[in-house]
């Protein structure tokens, strides 16, 4: 294969050379087409020397080169440029061709591949290969299919080869880890992975996966070897689970046989060489397989020994679960611990749910058991039982319950498998919960209403919540309760969901903004200046969706109070409520009144866009002032003040949000032709060009 390969890359070399010589030869300088004729010759004339061996002298080479027409080394440099142009062209059509052949064999291939077929997909691979041997495509294609056939070190040969091709080939380094992995070949195998991330850095969560795996795989043969070596010295605790399991394998037995021999075997397989011959001798088909125990762990049978032998076998598999990942996944490969783990969650016996939810617990924890509970169990039924669950007057169990759904949201996975059925599993049960705030569930609450916020963060599950109208209502119901009980603990993360949520527009919101504006009106003379921002967060999101609920609140003294915020208020509160004031003042005449009987000359604006590094907030005051310019006198009352430079600062700089300099440039616009006297100091600081050049982004 190496022999093969230098002469190919000895041809390349040629190709190359000669190239480069026909390249000179139609140069236009006398002198570099002279060395080229040089080159040529001396090119010649090394393909008119006898091949030599360095292999044995006495034996002849019976496959000498082709020499060339014995008159080549006289022919002008135009022939020889022809000739060579020829040859090139030549070439350069048998290689499209053979291109087109290897590209036909190769879609052949990726054919069969698709249909499993990995023998037929080698054999078009091969012969694509045989076509053409510089494509790397097929080189990664067919260490792929080897992977499959269980043919690892062609695969890493083949993922050589490719490399040559294209030293930076992402699927070369993937194919060859995974090779090396299955050789058990650890090092290796975490080389080439970390060689992509080298090469993507992008690739970084899909490399660190990859190198999660090579480190379980390297666990897991560890403690298996560990485990073996234990068990051949004649360890009496390793030579003591194989005897249980013996004995457990006996058919139809009382349920308390079963329960005592688990209850010993949980005691026995508490360390890592417990669990890892409890897998390697057939632990868990043991238990599967076992009839009684199947029909007690699917509540076919309800007795009390029944249920304790369910406990018992529950706590068995945490037992040998906890902290051994391989275990983790053999227990999911079972369809009866899958079922049950589930199905038990619902369980009127205390102890099988407590033991149900700490073995889920234990997958919730890491994310690659959170990925391999989600692949395997059913997260439509595992998410309504939770939600059961913490719905039980258990306190204890429900931020159990609560703990395990707010791990899983850390999973897009999971939020996408909860799309379809989020209404029955997650939104009827939290509604239900949030309209009955009462001391028994306060406590847990504020952790449902986080994992809620956390499975809004994909897109289809906080549309979902936008448009369900029972959601909407409670939450007008839960913020009266939290007010009148004081339940601030709960008010908080309501207050951020809302918010969260109506970043949606949403017709129910619309029909819903007016109560709910109305119950955040009250909150606002609150003296916990946490929940004024929070609550001023939410009129920011609901008032552009409903004119009505603006002119609501506008009753009031919203608009002061607005003011009086802007003031004193952190960042975040400043940006809620220049959002909502920039709202109101478009919306309403009466707003603008109210705003300058609070402000005659606009100061609190012009500290925002002199002091403020947020382009947000600069763009809304801006735009703010724009609506406030529409009154009369208004623009005269700011003569003498920083407002034309301030605005022809805005508007002549690139923000990165474009409506902030047409927001300046908008009133600018206003502000001088209100007041002719304004367009003076704009012409000093030379404005009308900027306010030319901001036409573009005004229209």
């Amino acid at each position: 294969m190496m022999d093969k390969h230098e002469d190919f890359e000895g041809f390349l070399k040629s190709v190359d050379e000669i190239s480069e010589i026909v390249k000179d030869l139609k140069s236009s300088d006398a002198g570099v087409q002279q060395k080229a004729m040089e080159k040529a010759d001396c090119y010649i004339e090394s393909l008119d020397k006898p091949c030599r061996t360095e292999v044995n002298k006495t034996r002849v080479n019976t496959n000498p080169p082709l020499r060339p027409s014995s008159g080549l080394q006289d022919e002008s440099p135009e022939n020889f440029m022809k000739i060579m142009e020829k040859d090139a062209e030549d070439r350069r059509v048998r290689r499209v061709a053979k291109e087109k052949k290897a590209t036909a064999l190769k879609d052949k291939g990726n054919e069969a591949y698709a249909q499993e077929d990995y023998e037929t997909a080698v054999k078009y691979y091969s012969d694509g290969l045989a076509e053409i041997r510089d494509m790397q495509p097929l080189y990664t294609n067919r260490a792929q299919a080897y992977i499959k056939l269980g043919k690892y070190t062609e695969a890493i040969s083949d993922c050589e080869w490719a490399l040559k091709c294209n030293e930076r080939c992402l699927k070369a380094y993937l194919h060859m880890g995974k090779a090396y992995l299955a050789l058990k070949r650890y090092n290796e195998s975490r080389n080439c992975f970390k060689k992509m991330l080298e090469i993507e850095p992008g690739k970084e969560k899909m490399v660190k996966e990859y190198l999660t795996q090579v480190d379980l795989e390297e666990e897991r043969d560890s403690q298996e070897m560990n485990a073996m070596q234990r068990f051949d010295k004649g360890d009496e605790k390793a030579t003591t689970v194989l005897h249980l399991l013996e004995k457990l394998s006996k058919a139809e037995q009382m349920p308390l046989y079963y329960c005592g021999g688990f209850e010993i075997l949980s005691q026995a397989v508490n360390d890592c060489t417990g669990q890892t011959l409890f897998r390697l001798n057939n632990g868990f088909s043991i238990i599967s397989s076992n009839d009684m125990v199947r029909s007690c762990l699917l509540q076919k049978t309800t007795d009390p020994d029944s249920l304790e032998l369910c406990m018992s076998v529950l706590k068995l598999w945490r037992v040998i679960c906890c902290g051994n990942d391989e275990n983790q996944k053999m227990l999911m490969t079972c369809p009866v611990s899958r079922e049950s783990i589930v199905h038990l969650l619902t369980s009127e016996h205390v102890a099988v749910r407590k033991e149900c939810l700490a073995l889920l617990c234990l997958y919730s924890q890491m994310p690659h058991r959170r990925r391999l509970a989600i692949d395997n169990l059913n997260v439509h039924m595992l998410v309504r039982n939770l939600m059961a669950c913490i719905t039980k007057p258990n306190q204890q169990q429900e931020n159990s319950a609560v703990n395990i759904l707010e791990n899983f949201t850390a999973e897009n996975k999971f939020c996408i498998r909860l799309r379809d059925v989020l209404t029955d599993s997650v939104i009827v049960p939290f509604t239900l919960l949030l309209g009955n705030i009462s001391k028994s569930n306060q406590h847990v609450l504020p952790s449902l209403i986080s994992a809620v916020g956390c499975l809004a963060r994909d897109e289809v599950i906080r549309h979902h919540f936008s448009q369900d109208s029972e959601c909407w209502k409670v939450f007008v119901v839960a913020i009266k309760q939290c007010s009148e009980r004081q339940h601030r603990e709960v008010l908080y993360p309501i207050l951020g969901l809302i918010i969260n949520l109506s970043a949606i527009t949403s017709p129910v919101i619309q029909e819903r903004a007016v109560p709910l504006c109305d119950c955040c009106l009250g909150l606002l003379r609150d003296r916990d200046g946490g929940v004024i921002t929070r609550v001023t967060g939410v009129l920011s999101t609901v008032l552009p969706q409903s004119s009505e609920a603006v002119q609501h609140v506008i009753r009031g003294d919203f608009v002061r109070t607005m003011c009086r915020l802007l003031k004193g208020s952190g960042q975040t509160a400043t940006k809620y409520a220049i959002k909502t004031l920039t709202v109101c003042t478009a919306a309403s005449h009466l707003a603008r009144e109210e705003l300058l009987k609070s402000d005659k000359k606009l100061s609190i604006l012009r500290h925002l866009l002199a002091s403020s590094c947020d382009e947000m907030v600069s763009g809304n005051a801006a735009l703010c002032l724009a609506h406030c310019l529409e009154l009369e006198g208004i623009a005269s009352n700011l003569l003498g003040t920083d407002i034309v430079p301030l605005l022809l600062r805005y508007a002549a700089q690139d923000a990165k949000r474009t409506a902030v300099q047409r927001n300046a440039a908008i009133a600018l616009g206003k502000l001088c032709r209100s007041e002719p006297r304004h367009l003076n100091k704009l012409r000093d600081l030379h404005g009308l060009e900027i306010l030319h050049s901001c036409m573009k982004v005004i229209t």
